[in-house]
């Protein structure tokens, strides 16, 4: 690989940890624009920001980081210097507006201007198509409900509101979904935005007087892709302007698919006539993909990227790397970095070695004793109870669900787990897997409580 070459890969690989590092947000907002310039012998890094007050951002947020990574990529010290990108002069910065609470929303005060986009932009990722999106019992009704739309928006399903964790395929389906319907109807309006973004249109509409081109722009639409709805908790004015650009949508048979990180009805902060509205579609979740969906994903992945990963190694990766598509991506794009690096084929040995740190916090967090007693505490009964003999339903099922969570999160067998849990025999932690995982995908409210011990037990 040329020294150029070489350069590339370690920015990209220092995008990438910090991609899995941030917020989807922050991470679009501040280092996916980023473009950078690697010296020959990789001690330097020349990092190109678009204006003056993003560099200073990016130096006191960022660079340390930044640096740090580099270094533990290239195995020696890299100095990371930042740079105003060559033929763009400055832009100004628009001061914050300064506005008293009883003048202004709160969800309206402090942000700054940007200059308008010019013309109509879906803002689609064309790479985000049904056609790249793995399949599995995980993600299939909602990827059923998805295609319906994409055929025929407007009628049924409309809403399509999608819930479930991060990283799961939540946008990439949202994606998929505009990316049918414009091959289908290229005239078609459509818009895929972050509801942080709907947040900073009525902002810049109420700081400019401009709520009839807002309200042309949003009311206009064929169809409207918005994410994580979970955002305009506590946003009073931008919840009433999304309300009216929902029933406007609605009553020209335009479609909305909209994602979020909970079921509707689990949304706080945000308005009962809007909650309805959102329940009043189809609602469909999207789980964490199981075992073989994740050793199809890692190998489809690689191909993409133009290598070749051992179906053993997918294996090895899989059942390390449970939680959700994102942290499978991350965990790829390591062991693709460490094999381009060392020069070596990806085997399992490398696999452990690029993952050494992954795997280590996995191990040491997340043991079948501390599942019990998550749950336990969870659903207020005596960690006794978990390998207790007592069966009454209100000790029974949070057992289930405590033996549906070790077979998940940790290494164990059924039968290891079955000794943790005061020497049940293997069929007994097979039937509370099986249960669990079945009424997961029909019961919202138990889909929810799982949601929540796990993101509690990885920390």
């Amino acid at each position: 690989m040329s020294s150029d070459g070489i350069g590339q890969s370690l920015w990209q690989a220092c995008v990438d940890q910090l991609a899995q590092e941030l917020s989807e947000q922050q991470f679009n907002t501040w280092i996916k624009p980023l473009t950078a310039q690697v010296a020959d012998d990789l001690s330097r890094v020349t990092v190109f920001v678009a204006n003056r007050f993003k560099l200073d951002w990016i130096r006191a947020q960022y660079a340390g980081k930044i640096a740090a990574m580099a270094e533990k990529l290239n195995g020696q010290p890299v100095a990371i210097e930042l740079a105003l990108a060559p033929r763009e002069a400055p832009v100004r910065i628009a001061p914050v507006a300064v506005v008293p609470d009883t003048d202004v929303p709160r969800d309206v005060v402090g942000l700054g201007e940007e200059p308008p986009a010019s013309g109509f932009k879906s803002r689609l990722n064309a790479s985000l198509t049904f056609d790249t999106l793995v399949e599995g019992t995980a993600n299939r009704m909602a990827r059923a409900a998805a295609m319906h739309v994409a055929g025929m928006p407007g009628h049924l399903y409309n809403p399509l509101f999608i819930y479930g964790g991060v990283g799961l395929g939540k946008t990439h389906l949202m994606h998929a979904v505009g990316n049918r319907l414009q091959v289908d109807r290229p005239d078609a309006k459509v818009l895929y935005i972050h509801a942080e973004q709907f947040v900073s249109d009525v902002v810049k509409a109420y700081q400019r007087k401009t709520f009839d081109e807002f309200k042309e722009r949003y009311h206009s639409l064929d169809l409207l892709l918005i994410d994580d709805v979970q955002f305009f908790a506590n946003k009073d004015r931008t919840q009433e302007e999304f309300f009216n650009a929902f029933e406007a949508l609605l009553a020209k048979k335009s479609h909305i698919v909209m994602t979020s990180d909970t079921y509707p009805k689990g949304l706080s902060d945000i308005h009962e006539r809007l909650v309805s509205r959102f329940d009043s579609g189809l609602t469909v979740a999207i789980e964490p993909p199981e075992l073989e969906m994740r050793v199809a994903i890692l190998i489809n992945k690689a191909r993409v990227e133009g290598a070749e990963m051992p179906e053993e190694v997918a294996f090895f990766v899989a059942k390390n790397v449970r939680s959700n598509v994102r942290e499978l991506e991350g965990a790829l794009r390591k062991i693709l970095a460490y094999s381009r690096f060392n020069q070596k084929e990806i085997s399992i040995v490398l696999a452990r070695e690029a993952l050494r740190d992954l795997l280590s916090i996995q191990n040491r967090q997340i043991s079948v004793e501390n599942i019990q007693k998550t749950v336990a505490d969870y659903y207020k009964i005596k960690v006794a109870d978990m390998y207790s003999k007592k069966r009454p339903a209100s000790i029974a099922r949070p057992r289930q669900i405590a033996m549906y969570l070790a077979k998940e999160l940790t290494q164990k067998s059924l039968p290891e787990i079955g000794e943790l849990f005061g020497g049940r025999d293997h069929t007994t932690v097979l039937h509370a897997v099986r249960k669990i995982s079945g009424e997961r995908q029909q019961l919202s409210e138990l889909n929810q409580q799982l949601h929540v011990l796990e993101q509690t037990l990885k920390g």
